[in-house]
């Protein structure tokens, strides 16, 4: 994330949203060609909504043709600031952390400048040996994220937690199927947090609030009930704050915009029978130390939506 400005100063929703999503457009549903999507962050960086995007999302077996795609937009100025990247993972891991040190030495325009940086990198793992083997492989200065299956994943949590490295959450996907129910992504914050591990979710989280969506861009698309993505942060924030677990349930299923009120100091959100209110300090340490990221095949979706409630 980039770096913050005074807490006395920034607004509430500013330090929710900013650099909170990363864009995954080459992904379904939207599965846009690599040439398309490089124009699209490059355009997405330079917005007036810049500050809510976060890095490229790329597998890591296809970073040399973000390189050729990529490389009339890239920053070339000294002490810009580069595009950063997350790679997805790939079959072969070891060939993985080949492709992204490649991709490093590559972009880098002097010792401490670089006009792209891979810093970060996901992978699926489902067992404690995996984890403990990918983390022997993977430089320490690459952010790994390891996506855990839901049904284990407060079993894995602390194996994660002894490596000193991070988890992600799927979310959803391109069937109804692929939708955890809420109890699942409940219990997985609760295990991030229970043993400090920082997080980041994936998929089926391009618009704000839960509700019925179109899961593809077909132009007949099958509907789904999808999580929003404010309803997954908030509930991280309800967690960490001791929330009880039926509330963090009622705030993650939430669907009314009116319920949610965002001010200069806090957010808030409340029903007929709970009220939660979250202020600056507990947003920061969610964005830095609890949910940091979520991502989305769209960029403008989430950016629309929030514009169109008025929270932006």
């Amino acid at each position: 994330m980039p770096a913050r400005s005074s807490l006395v100063t920034e607004h509430a929703v500013r330090i929710l949203l900013e650099g909170m999503v990363d864009y995954a457009g080459l992904f379904p549903p939207a599965s846009t060609p690599m040439s398309v999507a490089v124009r699209n962050f490059a355009h997405y960086r330079a917005s007036g909504s810049g500050w809510m995007l976060g890095r490229f999302v790329c597998p890591a077996n296809a970073l040399e043709q973000f390189s050729m795609s990529a490389e009339p937009f890239l920053p070339r100025d000294a002490g810009a600031i580069p595009w950063r990247l997350s790679a997805t993972a790939s079959a072969s891991s070891h060939a993985d952390v080949d492709q992204i040190t490649a991709f490093n030495e590559r972009h880098r325009v002097c010792f401490d400048e670089a006009g792209a940086l891979v810093d970060s990198y996901e992978v699926k793992v489902s067992s404690e040996q995996q984890i403990i083997h990918l983390d022997a492989l993977i430089p320490r200065n690459v952010l790994t994220y390891f996506e855990l299956p839901l049904a284990t994943a407060a079993v894995l949590m602390p194996a994660i937690a002894a490596t000193g490295r991070r988890a992600k959450i799927r979310t959803g996907g391109v069937t109804a199927d692929a939708f955890p129910n809420a109890d699942a992504v409940v219990g997985f914050l609760q295990s991030a947090i229970e043993h400090g591990v920082v997080a980041k979710a994936t998929a089926g989280l391009h618009h704000p609030l839960r509700g019925m969506y179109r899961l593809t861009y077909d132009e007949q698309p099958p509907l789904g009930c999808m999580f929003g993505f404010l309803n997954v942060f908030l509930a991280a924030a309800m967690i960490a704050q001791h929330a009880p677990a039926h509330e963090v349930r009622q705030a993650l299923n939430a669907s009314n915009a009116h319920a949610f009120v965002f001010s200069d100091t806090h957010i808030n959100w409340r029903d007929s029978q709970s009220h939660v209110e979250i202020d600056r300090m507990h947003l920061t340490r969610l964005r830095e130390q609890v949910l940091v990221s979520f991502g989305s095949c769209s960029f403008t979706e989430p950016v629309d939506e929030i514009r169109a409630l008025g929270w932006i």
